[in-house]
């Protein structure tokens, strides 16, 4: 089952008490105080694993608690430690104060360990409290408490590019086709319920992440469809392609107005990311229709035809715009770097695609390097 969001109570462990003793033994007179000291109490720790892609783990676990610090006993004998808890999380949690809503912390690295909550320190024992004035306490501390926080924890997919269409529009197949992600594929709106990831091979050494989220409808924003409770999923990725289906009984235009539109009332800067557009199930109209029906919609958005992704083998016979051979200069952020019609089924400019997101991706990573 797929959960990206879990309330939580987490604690940390109290401390152990410090020991009040005595030494008395067989021909020991005054044998002094000897109580030890209390254990500290178990830490929370947050570990964040790349073999986990979800927080179901967690649901239902309403709270966890470290273990609390043992007390020392005589002899000058320590309490034993409490049990820390590492609980682990996928790359692209989000910690977040239940009260405040505050990001505490954004765990992002693969390995990271972090020390989220510190156990109690134990309380020391009558041992420590001896002096020439006083050579027998009867006092020994008690443990510090554990802390206790209410959080809530939230996953946003971390992806190179993300998918953005319509329900149907063909998201699901292209990333089945592109990727090794297999998500369920069928003629109905709404099959995708769940964001899915895939990782994209370009050759044998280079790839990247895509991500598929449900398809987005007018309101989304609002909380219209399903399209608001996963836009968050696209967040972190650097790079987005618009999936707009030629076929479809909306006109291009207005799908594409409308999905930056979306994008933009839940989040400007989502809106100012870079992005690309696939005109997708190109395959179910006659060429010489797809060709004309391209043209329309990039003069209708205000662009010019002037120009093919003739290094990554795109078919003539089909129209595509504006891909930039130089990635040196700045992308530009208020029009697509390229629109190109494909077809996930018969594999129709699929390679050209591939290619041309792994240079889209590169790109932006040499920029944000750079900054």
């Amino acid at each position: 089952m797929f959960v990206d969001s879990v309330d939580l109570m987490v604690s940390s462990g109290k401390g152990g008490a410090g020991c009040v003793s005595f030494w008395t033994e067989k021909f020991v007179v005054k044998g002094g105080p000897d109580g030890g000291d209390g254990g500290k109490g178990g830490d929370i720790y947050f570990v964040v694993d790349n073999n986990t892609d979800t927080l179901s783990a967690l649901r239902g676990r309403n709270h966890i608690k470290a273990e609390n610090g043992r007390p020392g006993e005589g002899r000058k004998r320590y309490g034993r430690k409490g049990k820390s808890v590492d609980i682990i999380v996928p790359p692209g949690t989000q910690i977040i104060d239940a009260l405040t809503n505050e990001v505490i912390f954004d765990l992002l690295k693969e390995g990271e360990r972090l020390l989220f909550l510190e156990g109690g320190k134990g309380g020391l024992g009558n041992m420590h409290f001896k002096s020439s004035s006083n050579q027998r306490p009867t006092y020994a501390q008690p443990g510090l408490p554990g802390v206790t926080k209410e959080i809530r924890l939230e996953m946003k997919l971390i992806a190179d590019v993300g998918l953005v269409g319509y329900p149907s529009v063909g998201k699901s197949t292209l990333i089945s086709t592109l990727s090794n992600s297999r998500p369920k594929v069928a003629e109905y709106e709404f099959t995708t319920l769940v964001p899915n990831l895939g990782v994209v091979n370009v050759g044998e050494y280079d790839s990247f992440m895509m991500a598929d989220i449900p398809g987005i409808i007018e309101g989304a924003s609002d909380g219209r469809g399903l399209g608001l409770e996963f836009l968050k999923h696209i967040e972190r990725t650097k790079t987005l392609l618009i999936l707009v289906d030629i076929s479809n009984y909306r006109e291009m235009k207005y799908q594409y107005e409308t999905l930056l539109l979306e994008l933009q009332r839940y989040s400007t800067d989502l809106a100012q990311r870079n992005f690309a557009v696939a005109i997708t199930k190109c395959d179910s109209l006659p060429q010489d229709e797809v060709n004309s029906l391209t043209k329309q919609f990039i003069e209708e958005i205000g662009l010019e035809v002037n120009g093919r992704l003739n290094q990554y083998k795109v078919d003539s016979n089909y129209l595509s715009y504006g891909f930039k051979e130089d990635f040196g200069v700045e992308l530009p952020k208020d029009k697509p770097l390229f629109i190109l019609p494909i077809s996930s089924v018969s594999h129709l400019n699929t390679d050209a695609l591939r290619f041309a997101l792994k240079e889209f991706a590169i790109s932006v990573n040499q920029e944000e390097k750079e900054r």
